[in-house]
């Protein structure tokens, strides 16, 4: 009679592979019933698939919100202060920019290359790709706030200020919905300015192979030369996320949307275009690698209108986009990467 190594090793009615590798388990360790709990571990892993997939993504949107109840809470205890205190939020930013560095360092090994780029002081202004959930970028505002010392405002979508419980976090974090005139008051002021020139339109409508959705905008250039600033550019690379110049952060980390369906993508946009809300399911959240790289400045130039400046820029962010971000990419070979290609944070 042959017994299930033979059987394995022989070829005679070979069993599938993993069965074999079972049967040789169960005699090394003595145990039975191994191809039982293996064939119930393959049923929890199919029936929590889905779920996983997509409360994973929302669990940004979790913590989000965990960051308002902070701040409400801080803003109680310190509201006498704040009669005294020009700085009053300066501890809750401070606070908040270490716990999301802290879940960026454990949950993606989140890397900023080229942060000597952001002056120390002076104004100057961030273009980024966008993703389905700038996560990447919450990052790098924790970041620069860490490292720098300063705030970085940030143009957003009127949407966002539409959104139950955000005003405390938008206020303290310094975040506008324009108009021009603004963003060239707050750069002349000295401060940091971030804009996304795709915004939502790119988080909805770009895909695994990042194209740049900006089509004719070139409001965020007429900024920069009325401001007479430089501009940095920014891409993450993202692998498990649909997002900015961030490596990895669109095709690995985030996505919204299923791409294969097409009718449903199509569906989303005309939502959007409506209604100029981001109606779509995202999916993802892996605790893949994610790297941002910021560019070389572009100087202020008087000569230059603001379409080519505009193309300038929109080539530049291509550019890191084909320097550093792998296209087209898989979660595995992303969470492989994640642990297993350590780099020197920059």
């Amino acid at each position: 009679m042959i017994d299930k190594n033979q059987t394995c090793g022989m070829g005679q009615d070979p069993m599938p592979y993993m069965t074999c590798l079972i049967h040789v388990l169960e005699e090394w360790f003595g145990v039975g019933q191994l191809e039982d709990y293996w064939s119930f571990a393959n049923y929890l892993l199919w029936v929590f698939t889905p779920l996983i997939l997509l409360i994973l993504p929302y669990f940004t949107i979790f913590l989000l919100y965990l960051t308002i109840i902070f701040l409400h809470i801080y803003k109680r205890k310190n509201v006498l202060k704040e009669a005294y205190s020009h700085n009053l939020w300066d501890g809750a930013r401070k606070t908040v920019a270490t716990l999301w560095d802290g879940h960026a360092a454990v949950w993606h090994g989140y890397e900023v290359h080229g942060m000597e780029k952001i002056p120390e002081e002076g104004p100057a202004l961030i273009i980024f790709y966008h993703g389905a959930i700038p996560i990447d970028f919450y990052y790098f505002m924790a970041k620069i706030f860490i490292h720098k010392g300063r705030t970085c405002r940030v143009v957003a979508d009127h949407f966002v200020f539409k959104i139950p419980g955000f005003s405390l976090l938008l206020d303290v974090f310094c975040a506008i919905h324009g108009p021009r005139e603004k963003c060239v008051e707050i750069l002349r002021s000295g401060h940091l300015l971030a804009i996304s020139p795709g915004g939502v339109r790119e988080a909805l409508i770009s895909d695994e192979t990042y194209n740049i959705v900006w089509g004719n905008r070139k409001g965020f250039a007429q900024v920069a030369i009325d401001a007479k600033v430089m501009r940095k550019l920014r891409h993450t690379e993202m692998k498990g996320w649909r997002d900015p110049v961030t490596q990895q952060v669109r095709s690995r980390a985030y996505s919204s949307g299923p791409r294969a369906a097409g009718t449903l993508h199509r569906l989303f946009r005309w939502l959007y275009e409506k209604f100029r809300y981001p109606f779509a399911p995202m999916y993802g959240g892996f605790p893949v690698k994610l790297r941002t790289y910021l560019g070389d400045p572009i100087p202020y130039d008087p000569k230059i209108t603001a379409e080519e400046l505009a193309e300038k820029t929109k080539d530049a962010v291509q550019a890191l986009i084909d320097k550093h971000q792998r296209i087209p990419g898989n979660v595995m070979s992303a969470l492989l990467e994640r642990f297993h290609n350590k780099q020197k944070i920059n």
